[in-house]
């Protein structure tokens, strides 16, 4: 039976942000595939004009929606607990995130009034990070984000250093995915539901930037974006596994994972461990400067 989102309106002071414009920098993108290679651009500009310092640029992408399954990842909020879903890039060397693009589904109608809050987290992979002694409540952590984020950046934070900005750009009126996950994240034994089922909302383009860029040393990480919004739910989009063109393929593409509150501090696979029988990438990219010193 296809899950339908409803849009249920709740009194909330929307946080202000400063969103960077995406017609001024980027141009009226109308596909996920144009606006990943316009900022790309940007960045690669931005790099040249600043030097040798910051010459050699970074771009990484897990390319578009491919419709298999949208997974919900939200911050806490009253009511509300916290949704993490993660997705895996590697570095190879000390690199600086300065933007990133994510795409996900909302309720028809929204636009940037309706985001509350956007969280972006950068997880490495366990046991990083991570209390190795304590007994797990899932299937197995091999590979999987750790306990802890590494580092984050939140639309809300009043300290410049923890902020981000952000800009949303609608792709498609209407997209349909074939499964989701919202409430099914249970532990061991529990785990698998085979998902939720259909859902039908808005593709959306996120475009966020980071006045303080994460400095990643070369290591494997996981990405997290978080979207609250004030009028339904936000689900992120799966990417195809493997990565494909306009991807950025590497070696190992870790699958995607999943966690709620009552899971913390333990992840599940969002396709081994509760769909069964499939594997998922999430679709974002990345956009930086690898650091020359």
């Amino acid at each position: 039976m296809q899950t339908q989102i409803i849009i249920q309106p709740r009194q909330r002071s929307v946080v202000r942000v400063a969103p960077i414009s995406a017609q001024r920098m980027f141009g009226h993108a109308r596909s996920t595939r144009r606006g990943i290679l316009q900022l790309a651009a940007v960045v690669a500009a931005l790099a040249l004009v600043a030097g040798p310092a910051l010459a050699q640029s970074f771009f990484f992408s897990t390319g578009d929606p491919d419709g298999r399954i949208a997974t919900a990842s939200r911050p806490s909020s009253p009511g509300f607990d916290e949704i993490e879903s993660a997705d895996d890039f590697i570095l190879t060397s000390e690199t600086f995130i300065r933007q990133a693009t994510f795409t996900g589904l909302v309720p028809a109608g929204t636009d940037i009034s309706h985001v509350s809050q956007v969280v972006v987290e950068i997880y490495r992979v366990f046991p990083e990070d991570s209390d190795t002694n304590r007994t797990i409540n899932v299937p197995t952590r091999n590979n999987s984000p750790s306990d802890v984020a590494f580092d984050s950046r939140d639309s809300s934070s009043t300290d410049v250093s923890e902020k981000l900005n952000f800009d949303i750009e609608v792709l498609t009126d209407s997209f349909t995915v074939t499964n989701s996950v919202l409430t099914g994240i249970n532990p061991a034994p529990n785990q698998f539901t085979q998902g939720e089922g259909p859902v039908t909302g808005e593709e959306v383009l996120f475009r966020v930037t980071f006045p303080h860029a994460f400095d990643l040393p070369a290591d494997h990480y996981f990405f997290i974006p978080q979207v609250l919004l004030d009028n339904g739910q936000f689900f992120w989009l799966s990417a195809p596994k493997p990565i494909v063109d306009p991807g950025t393929p590497f070696t190992p593409d870790l699958q995607s994972w999943i966690r709620n509150e009552d899971l913390q501090p333990d992840w599940l696979r969002i396709g081994t461990d509760i769909i069964g029988g499939a594997t998922f990438n999430a679709s974002f990219s990345l956009h930086g400067n690898v650091s020359h010193r």
